[in-house]
């Protein structure tokens, strides 16, 4: 069976809102986009490019996913750019519609959940989710994730949306690996009790 992975940055209260890009999500009036980038350094870009190469396939929920689509194909100047263009993407939407534009895309039909979970019973690699926060909610209310690695940034918002809002169902993990970077960041790997 399938392993699903996800990856996210979340900061010391909880928030994974626009790590990335300053206008990456402003929702609900969110300001401090682009939050992650000042924490970036080698031992963070190894950790996510190792994390990338034992994937097999990316899943998106749909604001991830085109996100992703505005800024990577156009992009030469990273090595992660080959990887996303070249890897299969399965895209969990309800308001999109096929064929996806992205090379490599695919859109799952119905419940997001109950098409992960369909999903990760096929023969195939395994997924990493990337961002993509109500899709990571939907499937750990489901139980579906077989491993969390958070990046967790020494800064604290005080607002934005956080990856275990309240209303998640209780869950039990277990540390299995923590790296520390030299910009205080720690990469925490979690599994399911």
């Amino acid at each position: 069976m399938r392993k699903i992975v996800v990856t996210s940055n979340v900061t010391l209260d909880g928030v994974t809102q626009a790590p990335g890009r300053p206008d990456e999500d402003a929702r609900g009036g969110f300001e401090h986009g682009g939050w992650a980038l000042p924490y970036d350094d080698e031992v963070k870009a190894e950790a996510m490019g190792r994390g990338m190469a034992q994937t097999g396939a990316m899943l998106f929920g749909r604001r991830t996913y085109e996100d992703f689509f505005s800024v990577w194909p156009h992009r030469t100047d990273n090595p992660f750019t080959g990887f996303l263009n070249g890897v299969q993407k399965y895209v969990a939407s309800t308001t999109l519609t096929g064929p996806l534009p992205w090379k490599n895309s695919t859109l799952l039909d119905g419940d997001a959940a109950d098409a992960v979970a369909e999903l990760k019973h096929l023969p195939g690699p395994d997924l990493a989710v990337i961002g993509s926060g109500e899709l990571v909610r939907s499937l750990a209310r489901r139980e579906l994730v077989d491993e969390y690695v958070l990046l967790i940034h020494p800064l604290v918002l005080g607002s934005g949306r956080r990856l275990f809002p309240d209303g998640v169902p209780p869950a039990r993990l277990r540390l299995v690996d923590s790296v520390p970077t030299g910009t205080g960041v720690i990469i925490a790997t979690y599994r399911p009790r």
